[in-house]
């Protein structure tokens, strides 16, 4: 069976997907990043671990927690619930699988780019009076920009990629939360291989492409 216009659904919303996660992820990530690269506190082994625990849990536990809040004896379920909102079996679910999985990478990249930056111009430009948020800004985020590049690909690849999470707070719904990696196993379990293979192929040269890009835009940055 030729390659149809709705065959594309599942490229379209796994970008949409992956871009608004990265927004959500950088917007996240970035502040928390920079308070733990530069402060210590009582507790913040235990926050550090419970910001990283997505990392190293599988997927299907993930969307396991995420699925518990449906029901409405759950916090987030009553929450939702009570404002009339319904997340679970959306696209926006897909979204918010994403962003759980992607979290840790651009968290830990962030981190060891802040940690990578050298106080002394921190402090040589509160010495010139600068306030807290132009030194992070003309300061602190040049001097760490290629790590925090680095976290955002590794954050595009991996909510891109997302599947278990997914499956079980989005489902498998065409035209509306199939991603491309929901796409391409339910292809493949009902023998359509002609267009798994399409969706593989689009999705490694697009994948390719953005790396390609990410590795050439840093060069030449540094030259």
């Amino acid at each position: 069976m030729p390659f149809q216009l709705e065959d594309w659904f599942p490229v379209f919303l796994s970008l949409r997907v992956a871009v608004i996660a990265v927004f959500l992820v950088t917007c996240l990530g970035l502040p928390l990043s920079r308070l733990l690269a530069r402060r210590e506190f009582y507790g913040k082994d235990f926050v550090e671990a419970a910001l990283t625990l997505p990392l190293v849990l599988p997927p299907s536990v993930i969307g396991w927690f995420a699925d518990v809040n449906r029901y409405k004896n759950g916090l987030f379920g009553r929450l939702l619930s009570d404002l009339g909102l319904t997340l679970i079996f959306t696209w926006w679910a897909a979204i918010l699988a994403s962003t759980v999985v992607a979290f840790p990478l651009m968290y830990q990249s962030a981190k060891a780019a802040f940690k990578s930056v050298d106080e002394n111009y921190e402090k040589a430009a509160r010495t010139l009076g600068a306030g807290e948020w132009r030194i992070f800004f003309t300061v602190t985020l040049p001097l760490a920009w290629p790590g925090i590049i680095a976290g955002l690909v590794l954050s595009f690849a991996r909510a891109l990629g997302e599947f278990g999470a997914t499956l079980m707070v989005a489902g498998n719904i065409p035209g509306q939360t199939q991603t491309v990696p929901l796409a391409i196993y339910f292809a493949v379990e009902s023998g359509d291989n002609a267009t798994a293979q399409t969706l593989v192929a689009i999705i490694t040269i697009f994948s390719f492409a953005v790396i390609f890009w990410v590795n050439w835009w840093a060069k030449r940055r540094n030259y």
